[in-house]
């Protein structure tokens, strides 16, 4: 456990390249602790992930604090009928099943794909040129809020709901009463 009481799950991207090919090396080379697969079908989508988990640290920079766990995700599918595949590493200062690895990660993804996904590709929140003092965190808020009060009134698609909702004031207030 680390100081503050917290753990952690972190993504080893591009710019830990030294870490990333240490996981991928493993990964080729090892047998996992735990592994788990899933397959899911979505809409347009065909998914499969395998998280692997590794607890052989040797190798690892003891600058990582706390590093308990190396895990591997593999994703394979169709988008649209397209085939893709992807590889996403992770560290974390947790000893977890391969499962609760998968779980956990998915479940951070829902949260990117329903608050930030949106509030920067439909809201477009990294475009703003709003960028001192306290503003560009109080248009965050202010985001996050309208996005609670339409998806508690019911709307899902934020921009069906946008074009459903532009010009017409009573429509907007009514969310709000």
């Amino acid at each position: 456990m680390i100081d503050s009481g917290n753990d952690y799950v972190i993504a080893v991207k591009d710019n830990q390249p030294k870490l990333h090919r240490h996981i991928q090396h493993l990964a080729a080379q090892t047998k996992p602790t735990s592994r788990y697969i899933e397959t899911e079908k979505t809409r347009n989508r065909l998914t499969t992930r395998t998280v692997e988990v590794f607890h052989d640290l040797d190798g690892i920079e003891l600058s990582w604090v706390g590093i308990k766990s190396l895990i591997r995700v593999e994703r394979t599918g169709t988008r649209a009928g397209k085939p893709y595949y992807e590889i996403a590493c992770y560290i974390s200062s947790l000893i977890s099943t391969a499962k609760e690895f998968a779980y956990g990660i998915r479940g951070h993804w829902s949260i990117e794909n329903s608050l930030h996904w949106v509030k920067d590709m439909v809201l477009k929140e990294d475009d703003s040129k709003i960028r001192l003092g306290n503003a560009p965190a109080n248009l965050s808020i202010l985001r996050a809020i309208a996005l609670n009060i339409l998806r508690r009134n019911g709307h899902h698609s934020i921009t069906s709901t946008q074009r459903f909702l532009s010009h017409d004031i009573d429509k907007l207030l009514a969310l709000v009463e």
